[in-house]
């Protein structure tokens, strides 16, 4: 798919999403879906994009996959310019702090991806890079 049709349809379904309080767009290929809104590392703006996910507790897990392209998603970019973000769950709105997850967790986490969605696997297989396995956390309440 190319990248200016991929962005529209992302566009299109967090329109849906939002419309709809999370009843259209929560699932697509047989699994969740959450909208995430970073901030732009260039823009300052905040940029929204629908993502499967799996859950742990409170943790949420998203893969930078961006459908195996030899670069990363520029959701993840912005991320590691700055790990704070904001996540869209059906009726919830949470803030969360990113971090991109290594060794053996992020084995873990790939194995259940890979069992969640098998379209991974042929992503992982496009591209030489490692696609990123980023938990979004429960940001930290403010010092009061």
């Amino acid at each position: 798919m190319r990248d200016g049709t991929a962005r529209r349809l992302s566009r299109l379904h967090t329109i849906l999403f939002r419309a709809t309080g999370g009843k259209v767009g929560k699932r697509l290929v047989a699994n969740d879906m959450l909208l995430l809104t970073t901030t732009g590392r260039r823009s300052g703006r905040p940029h929204t994009v629908p993502l499967l996910y799996l859950r742990d507790g409170n943790r949420l897990v998203v893969f930078a996959s961006w459908g195996g392209r030899d670069v990363h998603p520029e959701w993840y970019l912005n991320l590691l310019a700055s790990p704070e973000a904001e996540v869209e769950l059906p009726g919830e709105r949470r803030r969360v702090v990113a971090h991109t997850v290594g060794g053996v967790e992020r084995e873990v986490w790939w194995r259940r991806a890979l069992a969640a969605y098998d379209g991974y696997a042929t992503y992982q297989g496009r591209t030489d890079r490692e696609i990123p396995v980023v938990e979004l956390g429960p940001a930290s309440p403010p010092n009061r």
